[in-house]
């Protein structure tokens, strides 16, 4: 794929060697979308590999400000600070950005979008459209159905993070230091900033010295209620990594404004799309990281009466979801096919 041979547009991917990068890759080939060109980039010490893309070996370029000559969608997944720097770049010489750092997230110019919720946003964008927080995708995508039926007032997250949340490296580590532990060895962490081997600990962000909240749980508050353009919306989380390679779960509770029962979530789910249910109590059968690996959409289960809420506007229920699909690649293709078709001309 040397050289453009169609008018399908040229495709660059920003961290093409990270785990997302590789799902970039593999969702655009999944769902047959429509490339003339795939220009890999990265930084200058992958540059002269080779990512396979069609039956093809594209060559990795290094990332630099002429690196997006010519280019029409431009896929970021390297990080804040990159995006911070080359996004701006890209969209001057002509691209649409797609993001998945958190960087413009929460600039009222830039798009923060679920297809499945507000598309329509798409068309506002400036050159940069950001794709949300992967906890937040999670959270959202069950919860917006119910939402648009029947307001939610508030809502009570809790996180089961995989180690694909923070990369290649961090999967790697986990891999690594559970061999390790296995073997009765010492292993030092270099990703995480505690043992991952069958342990759990506080999200790897910072923690704001005022609220207590770390930055992924600020991140889930803030985006929600961007998200579903309602800043009163309560929203509390609390966000753990667990020693699970790939796709976060996530335990909520949510409370409507009206009564809700079992039956009509139930109705909802099997309705919203990017949603499959798992819910077998008979069998005890509910989300699982395992199941929703590889999976594009968002398991929803464990769906029940939340107890603690007499009122009867107040369910509890189980999801997971694959982190660097949903949370990730998939969400960003799933912009960038929506893009108008003059971007795609």
């Amino acid at each position: 794929m040397e050289d453009k041979v169609s008018n399908d547009p040229v495709v660059a991917i920003v961290g093409v060697t990270g785990a997302v990068g590789a799902e970039f890759i593999a969702t655009m080939d999944k769902r047959g979308f429509r490339v003339g060109k795939l220009k890999a980039l990265a930084s200058a010490r992958s540059a002269g590999k080779t990512v396979s893309f069609r039956g093809q070996n594209v060559v990795i370029e290094e990332l630099t400000e002429r690196a997006f000559e010519g280019v029409d969608i431009a896929l970021f997944s390297a990080g804040g600070s990159i995006s911070k720097k080359y996004a701006p770049i890209a969209v001057k010489a002509g691209a649409v950005v797609v993001d998945n750092s958190s960087a413009f997230r929460m600039d009222p110019n830039v798009p923060l979008v679920i297809p499945e919720i507000n598309a329509n946003r798409i068309r506002d964008h400036k050159g940069i459209i950001a794709n949300p927080n992967c906890a937040a995708i999670t959270a959202l995508v069950p919860l917006w159905p119910i939402h648009q039926k029947n307001r939610i007032k508030r809502v009570i997250i809790s996180t089961y993070q995989a180690a694909s949340g923070a990369g290649a490296a961090a999967m790697e580590e986990l891999v690594e230091s559970t061999r390790a532990n296995l073997n009765g060895q010492v292993y030092t962490p270099k990703v995480m900033p505690h043992p991952y081997a069958f342990n759990l600990f506080n999200h790897n962000t910072a923690i704001d010295p005022e609220t207590g909240y770390n930055d992924e749980e600020t991140k889930v508050i803030k985006e929600t209620r961007k998200i579903f353009e309602d800043e009163t919306i309560a929203v509390g989380v609390t966000c753990v990594r667990v020693p699970v390679l790939r796709a976060h779960c996530e335990a909520i509770t949510f409370e409507c404004e009206k009564p809700i029962s079992e039956d009509q979530v139930r109705a909802i789910m099997a309705q919203a799309p990017g949603v499959k249910i798992v819910d077998d109590r008979a069998k005890n059968y509910f989300p699982m990281p395992i199941d929703a690996s590889g999976q594009d959409d968002v398991l929803v289960g464990r769906i029940r009466k939340d107890l603690s809420d007499p009122s009867g506007h107040s369910i509890s229920m189980f999801v997971a979801a694959d982190q660097l699909l949903k949370g990730a690649a998939l969400n960003a293709v799933q912009i960038a096919e929506l893009l108008p078709q003059r971007v795609m001309a």
